[in-house]
C-alpha cells in the first residue's frame, strides 16, 4: 500500500463521518446562502475541528465565494479542500538539521508515545542515520523495559539507568554519548505522568536546561505525542504542554480508530502547532510525516 493509501485508509473513519455528511448537506441545496454556511460550520464543530476554526473556514469560504461568484453549491467541496490545505501547511517538516540533533518526545501516558518513538526511530535509521534513544521515562513500571525493545527493533542504541533515576541525568548521559559515538539523532522519552501536573512540568523544565546546557546550537524538536479518539481534549493537551514547555511539533496517533481527525485543523489553526507526524495504524510503517495537501486529499477523496 503506498503512503497516501495509507493516510486514505486511516482517515476513512473521519472522512465518512465528516465529509460524508458536509457532501449530503451540499446535495440539499441548490444555491449558496447564509442556511449553507451555518450548516457547514455546525458539521465541521461536530468534526472536532472547534467553534473558532470552523468559523475561519466559513468565513474565508465566504470571501472566496464572492471573489469568484460561485453560484453552485457543489463547487463548495473543492474550495473547501483548498483552504484546509492551506491552513494546515507550514513546519511540517522534521528539523534534524544538526548532528547529533535532539527530539525530546512529550504525552501523556497511554497515548502511544514509546510505540511513537520506536517507529520514528526506525523511520530514521532506515535513512540512515545513527539514533540513539534515552529512557528518561524513569518513573513509569516497564517503560525502560518498552524502550528497550523498540531499541532493538529499530536497531538503535539505547541509554538507560534504573526505575526511579533522575530523567535530566538519563538525557545528560545520553547526550555525552551521542557526542562520542558520532550519533545524528537523539530521541528522548519522557515521562507522562508525576506526581501531580507541577511535578511533571518541573521535571519537563529541567530536561529542557541540560538539553540547552549541552547542545546550546543543536536543532532542537518538542514533540507532543497526543492521542486523536480523545478529539478536543487532545486541543486542551496541546495548550497546557504548549504554556508549561513549549512545543515545535504533534504527533497525532490512533487516526484510524476515529472519526475525530478535524482536530488537527484545531490544532494547527487554532494553537499555531503544526503536526508533523500521523499515526494511522498499528503497523511499523504507519507513522506518517504530516503532508497538508495529502491530508486535505484524504479527507475529501470519496473516491480514487
Amino acid at each position: 500500500m503506498g503512503l497516501f493509501s495509507k493516510i486514505k485508509e486511516g482517515l476513512k473513519k473521519t472522512r465518512n463521518a465528516v465529509m460524508g455528511q458536509i457532501d449530503s448537506m451540499l446535495k440539499n441545496f441548490t444555491r449558496i446562502d447564509e442556511d449553507l454556511f451555518e450548516e457547514l460550520e455546525e458539521l465541521l464543530v461536530m468534526g472536532d475541528v472547534g467553534v473558532p476554526t470552523a468559523q475561519r473556514i466559513c468565513e474565508e469560504l465566504r470571501v472566496r465565494v464572492r471573489e469568484n461568484g460561485v453560484k453552485d453549491p457543489s463547487m463548495i467541496h473543492g474550495m473547501l479542500q483548498e483552504i484546509i490545505t492551506e491552513m494546515l501547511s507550514g513546519d511540517e517538516e522534521l528539523d534534524i538539521s544538526t548532528k547529533p540533533s535532539i527530539i525530546l518526545v512529550i504525552g501523556v501516558n497511554g497515548v502511544g508515545k514509546t510505540t511513537t518513538i520506536g517507529k520514528l526511530a526506525k523511520q530514521l535509521s532506515d535513512q540512515g542515520k545513527r539514533v540513539l534513544l534515552a529512557a528518561a521515562d524513569t518513573f513509569r513500571a516497564a517503560a525502560i523495559d518498552q524502550l528497550d525493545i523498540w531499541a532493538q527493533r529499530s536497531g538503535c542504541e539505547i541509554i538507560k539507568q534504573k526505575e526511579g533515576s533522575d530523567p535530566a541525568a538519563v538525557i545528560f548521559d545520553a547526550i555525552a554519548a551521542a557526542k562520542s559515538r558520532g550519533a545524528d539523532v537523539i530521541i528522548c522519552d519522557t515521562a507522562g505522568r508525576l506526581h501531580n501536573k507541577k511535578h511533571l512540568m518541573d521535571e519537563l523544565a529541567k530536561i529542557n536546561r541540560v538539553i540547552d546546557r549541552e547542545l546550546p546550537d543543536a536543532a532542537k524538536e518538542k514533540l507532543l505525542v497526543l492521542d486523536a479518539t480523545t478529539g478536543q481534549n487532545a486541543v486542551n493537551q496541546a495548550e497546557q504542554f504548549r504554556e508549561a514547555t513549549g512545543i515545535t511539533g504533534i504527533v497525532l496517533t490512533k487516526l484510524d480508530g476515529t472519526a475525530k481527525g478535524g482536530v488537527v485543523l484545531a490544532i494547527k489553526e487554532g494553537l499555531g502547532i503544526p503536526v508533523k507526524y500521523i499515526g494511522v495504524g498499528e503497523k511499523i510503517d504507519d507513522l506518517q510525516p504530516f503532508d497538508a495537501q495529502d491530508f486535505a486529499r484524504a479527507l475529501f477523496e470519496v473516491t480514487e
